[in-house]
């Protein structure tokens, strides 16, 4: 039971091109929020001061553009991606005061108790939708009496001059809706949260994914490391190895005495490239070195 808030979707598609323009001028949905209660307060002055049958016309125009206004400031802050919460906040207080402005006007064409019950009432859906979203529930709208309901409200009001039996509707009408709204959240509620919040889940779910694909993407990226120069301290050359030389890497003599030479002295030899070469020492190198000991 949404009533004519089941043609938003319609009526967002004929402001599609308005949405474009105001979008492409770079306009704020703030700005959108509050011309719309601004168009509310000129529907209520219209109301409130014009004759019956002339103030028809201004405050259906007025009241048009309020819901222009409101269907507006949302889509156009989804599409310019400045969706804030103090946004959304003010949003909600535009709506509040829109509605009570509307109102307002009646309060010369019917009794005071009559227009605050209908004031108070008006209030009570949109309460009741808030609580239900706070409490983890999806956002609920339409109703038998909803906004734009009590807006054409208004305007039959305008031009019939009957106030009072529109504002008894108007007072009625809200009160079915906020009971209608309470019992399909309180619904909504009892059902499992997967069913209760699906919005909130996909994006719950969307955000662990993505967190997931950036772990991914990090544990395959090559690291690379860098070498820390040495300090001087570390630049030293190696330690000789404490095992022996090879019997293959030390120098050899360059020709191995005989056995004829293994029995004759060996006196030292020329030093040459560090190795020293010996020969074998002849009778007469031994005699003359015996007559120079003497």
């Amino acid at each position: 039971m949404n009533g004519l808030y089941a043609l938003k979707p319609w009526y967002a598609d004929r402001l599609s091109g308005l949405r474009r323009t105001l979008a492409a001028r770079q306009v704020s949905p703030d700005t959108l929020t509050a011309a719309g209660v601004v168009c509310a307060a000129g529907a209520a002055a219209a109301l409130a001061w014009l004759p019956t049958p002339l103030s028809a016309l201004p405050v259906g125009v007025l009241l048009a553009g309020r819901l222009a206004f409101a269907n507006l400031d949302g889509a156009l802050a989804r599409d310019t991606g400045r969706t804030t919460r103090r946004g959304a906040l003010l949003n909600e207080l535009g709506d509040r005061a829109a509605d009570l402005l509307v109102i307002a006007g009646f309060l010369p064409l019917a009794p005071l108790w009559l227009v605050a019950a209908a004031a108070f009432a008006a209030t009570l859906p949109s309460w009741v939708s808030l609580a239900g979203a706070a409490a983890g529930a999806p956002r609920r709208n339409g109703g038998p009496v909803g906004k734009t309901e009590r807006c054409l409200l208004a305007v039959v009001a305008a031009a019939s001059g009957w106030a009072v039996p529109v504002l008894a509707v108007v007072a009625a009408g809200s009160a079915v809706t906020a009971v209608v709204r309470a019992v399909w959240v309180w619904r909504a509620l009892g059902q499992p949260k997967t069913a209760v919040a699906p919005v909130a889940i996909e994006r719950a779910v969307a955000t662990e994914r993505g967190a997931a694909a950036e772990r991914t993407v990090a544990s395959e990226k090559p690291v690379v490391r860098v070498a820390e120069p040495a300090s001087p301290a570390t630049r030293r050359r190696p330690s000789p190895s404490p095992c022996p030389p090879s019997p293959s890497s030390s120098p050899r003599l360059s020709s191995p005495p005989s056995e004829h030479d293994r029995s004759l002295p060996l006196d030292p030899g020329e030093v040459s490239g560090g190795i020293t070469h010996t020969r074998p020492q002849s009778p007469v190198d031994r005699g003359t070195q015996l007559r120079g000991t003497r």
